[in-house]
């Protein structure tokens, strides 16, 4: 059977079996011509806008409910993009074993391609396939990374912008559980095909256009939909400068710590090294105050006045699932954020310079050096 409505493929066996293939309409626009092109991107339905929840948990669906409890899968959420590659991209270590293949058949001596190469082959970044949101404007809402294997592939924009958090040096990139955005606004998007190869980015297909809509309106009036998007990506920005203070703190402090162990370390004299690094940590440590709560007081649950993290926590919780406009009090609660933190960005700045001078003068006198000084 076809569900007509959604362009979905309906099957079912004898007894248990049923089948469900999404969105069969991209075969109507499967051809020669466009199998034979390096890469294809074919139209996609409308994308229903609205806040998944779980059927009991998000982890198997079952919760504690055991077998006789039946669900299967959803589709990807959002908007599911369908591509093919007609070759695939190959890193050159792939490309040069594929040419070595016909000689191992033979049993034919294969040369060795020298060190430069073999040099390359290992420090090269993987190949990429692409597919780039953007909204009617023309602004990137979303980079999608896909398959880049010969064949159809399928891959789905969760309507969410890209998290904002902060990324640490040595943070990997396979987190089960990744940050996420909020939401993108109802309208018409776009969607274009791109490879890169060896940093360089190339198109391999014209733009797709599709529109994302709501699912259903909501009971109560809200906000204008521009406005509760605009209000989203103004949280986003105020997160993306919260993660990055406290990593810039975290450092900062750390940095102090160890330049204790190089003070102990150096042939300075006692006295004006010793308070200014005292000074640096209490600054420091301030701030850390400011922006996340004093230490003791959070770890027994102890009431403090609202920081910067607690008040962007508050803002988060009200809007993270409900597609409704911000009320005024979370309005008021970011812009005393936003401010908070531009006080905090300026003594920081401050501070940090403090801590540079601070690690030249102990250098000079002979202690070693510390992460992040200056070898000058």
């Amino acid at each position: 059977a076809i569900q007509k409505r959604e362009n979905d493929l309906v099957g079912a066996s004898f007894g248990r079996g049923f089948f469900i293939l999404d969105d069969y309409s991209v075969l109507r626009e499967v051809s020669e011509a466009s199998l034979g092109q390096e890469g294809s991107l074919y139209s996609t339905r409308k994308a229903w806008l609205y806040v998944p929840r779980s059927d009991l948990d998000f982890d198997d669906y079952k919760g504690s409910q055991g077998a006789s409890h039946y669900v299967a899968p959803n589709p990807p959420y959002g908007a599911v993009f369908t591509y093919h590659l007609s070759e695939g991209l190959k890193t050159l270590a792939e490309t040069r074993q594929a040419a070595e293949e016909p000689l191992e058949a033979a049993g034919a001596d294969i040369g060795f391609p020298g060190w430069e190469a073999v040099g390359k082959e290992a420090t090269q970044a993987a190949p990429a396939v692409l597919v780039v949101v953007r909204d009617a404007e023309g602004n990137v809402v979303r980079r999608i990374d896909g398959p880049v294997d010969k064949g159809f592939h399928r891959i789905a924009w969760d309507l969410r912008y890209p998290a904002p958090e902060v990324i640490a040096l040595g943070q990997g990139g396979d987190d089960d559980d990744p940050p996420q955005g909020f939401m993108a606004a109802p309208g018409t998007y776009t969607a274009t095909l791109y490879k890169r190869v060896d940093g360089q980015v190339s198109q391999l297909d014209e733009p797709i256009e599709f529109e994302v809509e709501r699912l259903y309106k909501g009971a109560l009036p809200g906000a204008p939909e521009a406005e509760v998007a605009a209000f989203w990506r103004a949280w986003e920005d105020a997160a993306r400068e919260s993660s990055a203070l406290s990593l810039e703190l975290d450092r900062a402090i750390a940095r102090v710590d160890a330049m204790s162990q190089a003070l102990a370390r150096s042939r300075a004299d006692t006295g004006q090294l010793d308070a200014q690094l005292h000074r640096s940590r209490e600054t420091l440590h301030g701030l850390n105050a400011e922006l996340n709560g004093n230490p003791a007081k959070l770890e027994v649950g102890e009431k403090t006045r609202p920081t910067v993290s607690q008040r962007l926590f508050a803002v988060e919780r009200t809007i993270y699932r409900s597609l409704y406009g911000p009320t005024e009090t979370s309005q008021e609660q970011l812009g005393l954020a936003t401010r908070s933190m531009g006080s905090i960005r300026s003594r920081l700045d401050r501070a940090v310079s403090a801590l540079k001078e601070l690690g030249e003068a102990l250098v000079a006198a002979g202690a070693p050096y510390v992460e992040g000084a200056s070898l000058d």
